[in-house]
């Protein structure tokens, strides 16, 4: 998302209502706005066509037998590009983002749970690419913050409002084997979750196609996956066009006693878009958007020095982000007739 845009009042609308339903309709997010259906299918498409919006669909790897892994990467200076590009590719990647200086690197990994090994193979392969000096691997235990949705982007509606988007659906299990079994999860859903990463709002048609399935399927079986809390879905969305162009990556060393607390308060806290508590020498990693330097102090100084429990705080900014939530997307070129819609992830 590289293009620039103003957001306006109606555009911060329906960005917070698709947070709350990513696949609610049109009409029914119009009915809530107050605004021509018309309108809001243009605000959206324009949007999504310049990359500054889109829904996409997410998996908890932990309800599918698999593991977040947040990784550090040290390069040579001249090799951290293309680190960075080779990481962009991988299906299994996500936010990646050089760190200001030029050398490091950080991104979000999924590997399968199976085994002793891990992420072993993935991360024995970083070791041994080019330019790659070191390699640090944290496993998320556990998101504390942010799986919601940005508090940063969903400020734009009433709460009656808000209400009126949600469907009543039953809790996620506490149990994730019987969830895992209850939705079931197998190479159709593997496909299913592949394309509404590239677009959570994909029509029923197109999801049939890709898995084989009905389009009554396809609607039962998103329903299953969301119920179960296996997939949600996403507002991917540059907070700086918010208002809030500076991003900093925290690892925060807690004690035990103290994480309930200091996670608790980083949940509530509206400069966090994302915490986890993970293993490694932090026993908590957060992302924070400030409007600038000055407001990332304050956070520092006066919210998380109020915190107890807190050790050494290690903090970095980031130079830009390569990659967010969802496969990385082309910029729309010209279509000739027959051609798929605009968009598609590079590297597949």
């Amino acid at each position: 998302m590289t293009q620039s845009a103003t957001l306006d009042t109606l555009d911060r609308r329906l960005i917070h209502a698709l947070q709350i339903d990513g696949r609610a309709s049109f009409s029914r997010i119009a009915g809530v706005l107050g605004a021509p259906e018309r309108t809001v299918i243009r605000r959206y498409h324009r949007l999504r066509s310049a990359l500054v919006v889109r829904v996409v669909g997410l998996v908890d790897s932990r309800r599918i037998g698999k593991l977040d892994w947040f990784v550090r990467i040290d390069c040579a200076p001249d090799a951290a590009d293309a680190v960075t590009a080779a990481l962009v590719q991988r299906s299994d990647t996500s936010w990646i983002a050089p760190l200001v200086g030029g050398t490091r690197l950080t991104c979000m990994v999924r590997t399968p749970i199976e085994g002793s090994d891990g992420g072993r193979p993935l991360f024995d392969h970083l070791l041994r690419t080019q330019g790659v000096r070191d390699v640090e691997a944290s496993c998320v235990l556990r998101p504390v913050a942010g799986v919601g949705g940005w508090a940063g982007r969903t400020r734009a509606l009433e709460a009656s409002e808000q209400t009126a988007l949600l469907d009543p659906a039953p809790e996620p299990p506490d149990d994730l084997e019987a969830a895992r079994a209850e939705a079931g999860w197998g190479e159709a859903e593997e496909r299913l979750a592949g394309e509404l990463a590239l677009d959570g709002r994909a029509d029923i048609a197109q999801l049939a196609t890709v898995t084989g399935w009905s389009a009554s399927t396809v609607r039962r079986r998103i329903a299953a996956l969301r119920a179960a809390g296996v997939l949600h879905f996403e507002v991917d969305v540059d907070p700086s066009h918010f208002g809030f162009p500076l991003e900093a990556l925290l690892w925060l060393e807690v004690s035990p006693a103290a994480l309930a607390e200091v996670t608790q308060a980083l949940s509530r806290n509206t400069a966090v878009t994302f915490a986890a508590v993970t293993t490694g020498r932090a026993s908590v990693f957060a992302m924070v958007q400030c409007r600038d330097t000055s407001a990332l102090y304050d956070f520092l100084a006066d919210e998380l020095a109020a915190l107890p429990g807190i050790g050494r705080v290690e903090s970095a900014l980031i130079q830009r982000r390569a990659k967010r939530a969802g496969p990385l997307l082309l910029p729309p070129v010209p279509q000739r007739p027959g051609e798929r819609g605009p968009g598609r992830a590079q590297g597949r």
